[in-house]
């Protein structure tokens, strides 16, 4: 998409790949209730197959769409300057993409990374439909079980204020935010990387 076949990415791969980060999360959830989950059961020969495997590659499709336009346009920030001085110094494509364009633009990849994972944190909608939504924790990645999102959203208006489940709940939602905080400042200290990496004095 930015450097080995920029053209057919900017004209066919990244509209594709914008289109797949506008799908709503209830699309993804059926589909990996529908199609996903059934494929999953009977690969595995498992009893059903809403598991924690199959939560995970619905919130991998997710998240890949997000993830890759961030790292396309990570990759295509940077100055052409840099594959014009690694091929004047004999490097080759994939050395000059690996060794130069890949550094350079690795705390915006990153960000990328963790502006996906931050999303997933806060999937409630698909990840409920296809992870079996069971109060137990989980022995292994094929068994069901719930996420914090799922249970706050589908009981906190069930309980009332005070009770012990209610205060329950309160502390899944501060266990988010801090999760959430923690991955925002990450993304902070990430880009101010980024940021002197590019305009900061060169060292010899």
């Amino acid at each position: 998409m930015s450097t080995i076949s920029p053209r057919l990415g900017q004209t066919y791969l990244r509209p594709a790949i914008e289109i797949f980060v506008g799908i709503p999360s209830i699309v993804y959830g059926w589909t990996g209730l529908t199609v996903l989950s059934p494929f999953i059961r009977d690969l595995f020969h498992l009893p059903y197959g809403n598991t924690v495997f199959t939560a995970s590659l619905v919130l991998a499709l997710m998240i890949f769409p997000t993830i890759t336009s961030v790292a396309a346009d990570s990759l295509t920030a940077v100055p052409e300057s840099y594959q014009q001085a690694a091929y004047a110094l004999g490097s080759t494509r994939w050395q000059m993409i690996w060794r130069v364009m890949l550094p350079a633009a690795g705390p915006g990849i990153g960000t990328g990374i963790i502006l996906g994972l931050t999303r997933a944190f806060g999937e409630a909608l698909a990840v409920s439909m296809v992870i079996g939504k069971t109060r137990a924790f989980p022995k292994n990645i094929f068994s069901s079980t719930s996420t914090l999102t799922s249970v706050i959203a589908s009981n906190m208006g069930n309980t009332f204020d005070g009770t012990e489940y209610n205060s329950a709940l309160w502390t899944m939602a501060l266990l988010l935010l801090l999760i959430s905080l923690f991955f925002i400042i990450l993304t902070h200290l990430l880009a101010r990387q980024g940021g002197g990496g590019k305009h900061g004095p060169a060292k010899t």
